[in-house]
């Protein structure tokens, strides 16, 4: 099921201004006598922050997005709220009618707010549009347009229906929201996030290969609430055989996370029966390729929206080249080493005008350490690999990849 909740919040409509309202798409069907045309009115406008507080409640991993949706009366009343539980629960617009029609209030001539365009297409769950025409809603407004060709045309369907429709309200937050499944969506694949754990001068380990622990504990801890939040965590068969990682995602007490990504080993060695990859933890997929693309076209295949890269070096600067990272988020510790394997191996970079330059999106301090999450620039184009540079994502000596196991 649906998250849904029921009951009547303070929220009224009130005579409009000049520039209160927040302007949308529109239909060429009539707005009830409290809605106005082609506009957000105030109670729509906070209908929607909870309607995004609601979608947050929803799981950031799995193949669909965080929903949240509010039902408002003729008055700009909530009767009932909803958001999506994850992939084969109710999608949001469907928990939050279910939850007006348990609590004994009529849908017909309500307001629909949704973070989302309400789908248009039969999945694991029919399609929202028609599901909000069944319950007789008058009039509809959504914040972001579905990205997702397979389920877009709601809106279209409802205007078709007589609907007033209003799109574009808080596009910002709700694009915002699902950043990242927007993206996989658009792309066609996971989108790729490598994680990096290194000392200021890069160092993702001493010189005798010793890694445990460059960062602090609270930034260990931040990364694994970063690992229960994607769909896999990627890591290559040296790391695997080197470093014998878990690739858990764990509590701060060291409990093991509710939700545990698949993990997925890149390579073309074996992988030991006893390994701590074979005990407790997400789904193992071992990916025999030493292509990046065939990683993500797998990965896509099984509906996984978001991909976390860990290491080693070899797999990071594999993905890097290929083109398939769309963010980095670097844990920085205030430590030197001075010598030891470095985050990133051999990029077939010269020059310095060939970086690849990435645009920052946030900087968190985290205990001592830094946490930098920064985007690589649109338009950005992988290089071409230098003469003599590694060509598998990873190899024999490879060394250690990350430092959180």
């Amino acid at each position: 099921m649906g998250g849904a909740l029921t009951g009547r919040r303070p929220c009224v409509f009130l005579r409009p201004r000049p520039g209160a309202f927040a302007r949308g798409r529109t239909t060429p069907v009539g707005a009830s006598s409290q809605a106005v045309h082609g506009f957000a009115v105030p109670a729509e406008l906070a209908a929607m922050d909870r309607a995004l507080e609601l979608a947050r409640l929803g799981p950031a991993h799995g193949p669909n997005p965080r929903v949240g949706c509010v039902l408002l009366d003729a008055d700009g009343r909530t009767v009932a709220e909803g958001w999506h539980e994850g992939a084969g629960t109710l999608h949001a617009e469907a928990a939050a009618v279910a939850a007006a029609r348990a609590s004994g209030t009529p849908t017909h001539g309500t307001t629909a707010v949704v973070t989302l365009e309400p789908c248009n297409h039969t999945g694991r769950t029919p399609p929202c549009a028609d599901l909000l025409l069944d319950a007789g809603v008058d009039r509809v407004v959504y914040g972001l347009a579905d990205p997702n060709p397979r389920a877009a045309g709601g809106a279209s369907r409802l205007r078709e229906a007589g609907v007033d429709v209003v799109g574009g309200v808080r596009q910002e937050a709700a694009a915002e929201l699902l950043r990242v499944w927007a993206g996989a969506v658009r792309a066609g694949r996971p989108w790729v996030t490598l994680k990096l754990a290194t000392s200021l001068d890069g160092r993702v380990a001493a010189a005798d290969g010793s890694s445990r622990w460059i960062t602090s504990e609270q930034a260990r801890a931040h990364a694994h609430r970063l690992r229960a939040e994607v769909g896999a965590i990627a890591i290559g068969t040296g790391t695997a055989l080197t470093d014998d990682p878990a690739l858990t995602a764990r509590t701060p007490d060291g409990r093991p996370a509710a939700h545990q990504p698949v993990r997925v080993v890149v390579g073309l060695r074996d992988l030991p029966a006893t390994g701590r990859l074979q005990g407790p933890g997400g789904e193992l997929v071992h990916v025999r390729s030493h292509d990046p693309a065939e990683v993500v076209a797998v990965l896509a295949e099984r509906e996984v929206r978001h991909l976390l890269v860990e290491g080693g070096p070899t797999l990071a600067a594999a993905f890097l080249r290929a083109g398939l990272v769309d963010e980095v988020v670097a844990y920085l510790a205030p430590v030197l080493l001075g010598a030891g394997p470095s985050a990133v191996a051999d990029l077939g970079i010269t020059v310095v005008d060939q970086a690849l330059r990435l645009r920052p999106r946030s900087v968190e301090q985290v205990g001592p350490d830094v946490v930098v999450v920064a985007e690589l620039a649109a338009g950005g184009e992988p290089p071409l690999p230098a003469p003599g540079s590694p060509t598998t994502v990873e190899g024999p000596g490879s060394g250690p990849a990350r430092e959180e196991h």
